[in-house]
């Protein structure tokens, strides 16, 4: 009596499964946002994850991200940790911001984040929202 290989049992008809390669970071983090970031946590007073980031629909153009505090990890958030600190991705927002670059600009009239995502394809004027 002969028994078969099991499924998962190398063979040279079926060789082992190559190794799982490292996913790229969905989006990343310049020096100056991850200070903001920082700082922001620093500033709230009480423990964090983190920052979460989101998408909400508003706007002329259909779209606007969201960021705030995050008390705890959820089951499915993308999680970004560099540079120090930890970004959430909400899972509804992920596919909207994979390759997005996420930087803080300061200028003489206006300060905020802002998000570079090569998924954008228009921006509203005012640049408050954008579509895919």
């Amino acid at each position: 009596m002969t028994t078969a290989a099991s499924p998962t049992t190398p063979t040279p008809s079926n060789p082992p499964a190559p190794p799982a390669r490292a996913l790229p970071a969905p989006m990343t983090v310049t020096p100056a946002a991850a200070l903001k970031v920082k700082a922001l946590l620093d500033g709230r007073g009480k423990p964090s994850a983190g920052i979460r980031i989101g998408i909400r629909t508003k706007g002329c153009s259909g779209m606007t991200y969201t960021l705030e505090f995050a008390d705890a990890r959820t089951p499915f958030d993308e999680v970004v940790e560099t540079q120090g600190v930890t970004l959430l991705i909400d899972p509804k927002a992920t596919m909207f911001i994979l390759g997005t670059e996420m930087d803080y600009r300061e200028d003489k009239l206006e300060s905020g984040f802002v998000f570079v995502n090569p998924n954008e394809k228009g921006r509203c004027g005012c640049g408050e929202s954008f579509h895919v």
